[in-house]
């Protein structure tokens, strides 16, 4: 699907994130020339379509205190990974949780879920509870601890000339 020109504005009055202000979408809209109501449908029928995933914030967890960071990474049996993938994902300290393919025989892991702490030993208490979770279903599992924040960025689109 191709945006129209509306829509590529909308985009790029977002791409910078949303204003911190009680009624976000609607000083967007306003900025827009929409209402409120024209922006929202919008945006559902861009996320629809497949032309956006998702608005999200994507914190810096450095600048939370959230030093720590830890993809752990887990193999779990295929028939089980639905339902504890969504367990996982539903813990209040995993910010994001995935099913991936393996990569046999080098990679074995097929369920990643990220923690954050303030401190190794805090997301390794968190590694232990999923690990408890998992239980027998699972098979192996890691942690890969980040060295540095990576760029965040969604969709952009370049400005006008």
């Amino acid at each position: 699907m191709r945006m129209d020109p509306v829509d590529q504005e909308i985009v790029r009055a977002l791409q910078a994130g949303l204003p911190l202000v009680p009624a976000p979408y609607a000083q967007i809209a306003g900025k827009l020339g929409l209402t409120e109501v024209e922006l929202v449908e919008r945006l559902n029928s861009m996320k629809s379509s497949g032309v956006i995933r998702r608005i999200a914030a994507a914190p810096n967890h450095y600048k939370l205190g959230m030093t720590s960071n830890g993809m752990t990474v887990w193999d779990i049996e295929d028939s089980r990974i639905a339902e504890l993938g969504g367990v996982v994902g539903a813990l209040p300290f995993v910010t994001h949780a995935y099913e991936r393919p393996r990569a046999l025989p080098i990679w074995p892991y097929n369920l990643f879920a990220m923690v954050h702490g303030s401190s190794d030993e805090e997301v390794e208490e968190k590694r232990a509870h999923i690990a408890g979770i998992l239980g027998s279903a699972c098979r192996a599992g890691d942690i890969l601890y980040s060295k540095r924040i990576l760029k965040k960025t969604g969709l952009r689109l370049r400005n006008k000339k």
